[in-house]
This record gives structure tokens, sequence and C-alpha cells, in this order.
């Protein structure tokens, strides 16, 4: 079982790597606001899998906490769109290195919300990952724009999006946080997306319909994962979508990585997955078995 479910956790990860490659395939040809909105409509496909015994439609907007439930979702609505605006501006390396950035991030936010203690590691952990980050951009040699700070900004946001589930507690549906995840974006992106509307070609909805469905895809599969393996078996599997990134950045879209920015996103993936092993002692059971993409 343990096996089956790593298994399922590849294949999610690499669904999602799919999905953001059709981001980088449209060529920043649609209004980011419509594509995130558009993901969202998707989303909802993996609803019936995210659904538990007894829980209704309606609980996708009900929930037992609403002020958590309302960050999470303005923080899914901001993730969203920001990752669509880093594939679009990004090579994916280059994105994948700083959205991965959400476990230091989460870190910090667990001392600043939750007022949780955090050790020498976890802390020399986030400092590893900034050093990263650092190596990646390289300021002041390097021109900086938009589409770094929104991988920065996509990073910040789903770790956000992740502690709320601390903050919401073991009393709260899934379905509401899921739902949570769904609303947002489809909320915020849908007002946002009205004054650049535009009807999208046959190619164009290709793109946008393997984005939402390879997510919604996504997630149904890590769902399944979770239920054949603990989280701490199927965590790791998450950096294989850099593998994905580089792969299809040389092959896909003909972009290049250079030697440095290996080296920051080998710091960076280091750093993520010493604070992935620090944080699994601390992480409750039930928020363990808790699926779901940030983003």
């Amino acid at each position: 079982m343990l096996q089956h479910g790593v298994l399922l956790a590849f294949l999610s990860y690499s669904a999602f790597a799919l999905s953001d490659a059709s981001i980088k395939l449209l060529e920043g040809t649609i209004n980011p606001f419509q594509l995130a909105f558009t993901g969202a409509v998707l989303g909802f496909a993996a609803v019936p899998f995210a659904r538990r015994k007894g829980e209704r439609w309606s609980d996708l907007v009900r929930s037992s906490r609403p002020g958590p439930w309302f960050v999470r979702a303005v923080a899914s609505g901001i993730c969203a769109v920001s990752s669509v605006v880093a594939f679009t501006r990004l090579p994916m390396p280059e994105a994948f290195s700083l959205i991965f950035l959400m476990p230091i991030f989460v870190t910090i936010l667990s001392v600043v919300l939750l007022k949780e203690e955090v050790g020498v590691w976890r802390w020399g952990a986030v400092v590893l990952g900034f050093v990263g980050v650092l190596v990646v951009l390289r300021p002041g040699f390097r021109a900086l724009h938009l589409g770094h700070l929104a991988a920065l900004s996509a990073g910040v946001t789903a770790a956000i999006a992740i502690v709320m589930f601390r903050v919401a507690g073991p009393g709260e549906k899934r379905i509401a946080l899921y739902g949570a995840g769904l609303i947002g974006p489809l909320v915020l992106n849908g007002l946002l997306m009205i004054p650049g509307l535009a009807m999208p070609t046959p190619r164009q909805m290709a793109f946008m319909t393997s984005y939402g469905l390879l997510a919604a895809l996504g997630n149904v599969l890590l769902m399944f994962a979770a239920q054949a393996s603990p989280a701490s078996r199927i965590a790791p599997p998450q950096y294989s979508q850099m593998i994905w990134a580089v792969g299809l950045s040389y092959w896909l879209f003909g972009q290049s990585v250079d030697e440095a920015t290996f080296v920051g996103i080998a710091i960076i993936v280091a750093a993520g997955l010493l604070t992935w092993a620090r944080e699994r002692i601390k992480v409750p059971v039930w928020l363990r078995r808790m699926p779901m993409r940030p983003r």
C-alpha cells in the first residue's frame, strides 16, 4: 500500500507539472485572471472525490470557522493568478524554485500567527532557503521583473492557505476547506477578468482546459495517495516537479538553465526537504490526511 500511495503521489505531481506547462504553452495570450478563473471552474471536477459521507455541496461555502475560510479563499485566489503570471513570464525551473519556498514561509507564518516554537534546525532551513533564492535571482547581476514577484507571491499565499488549515482546526469539514480553494479563485479572478475578457481560440481553449483538468486530476490523485500512504511518504515526491520543469524547459520550450540556477534550485529543495522533515513531527494526525494543492 505504501508503494501504491507513493506512485500515486508521483503521478499527481506529474499532472500538476503538465498543468503548469499548459499555462506556459498559452504564451501569455490569455488574461491571467481569466485563466485562473477557468482553472477554478474546472477544479469542481474534483469535488466528488473530496466529499466525505454526509457532506453536502453547500458545505463548500458553509464553514464553522468563517474567518480562516475567508482568508484561505482570498489567499487561494491570489495564489492562482500569481502562479499563472509566474509560469507565463519565467522558465519553469525558476518559477518552481521560488514557489517551492512555500515550506519556508509556512515556518515563518507558524511563528507569527500560531506562536509556534521553532528550533534551530527549522530556522536553519529558512536561512538556507533564502540563500538559495539569492543564488537563483542573483540581485544586482540580473534583471528582476513581475514574474519573480508573482512566483514569490504564489509561495507566500500558498503558505497562508496551508496555515489556515491549522487555524481552522480538526472540526472543520474537508470539503469546506477544499471549497475555499475553489470559491476564492472563482470569485476574485472572475471579477478581475471582466475588463479583459475575451473569447479564446480553439487552441487556447484546449490549453486552458488541460490546465484546469490536469490540476483537478492532480488533486484527486493526491487524495487517493494520502489514503494509501502517510504524508511522510507522499510529500517528498513533490520535488519531482522540478525534474519535469527542467525537462520541459529544455525539450518543449527551448529554455536552458544555467549552472548557478541549478545550484540555487538544489539549495532551495534541500531547505524545503529539511523544513518538511521537521514539520511532519509537529503536524497533527488529522492534518496529515488533508491533501490539497494550495494553488
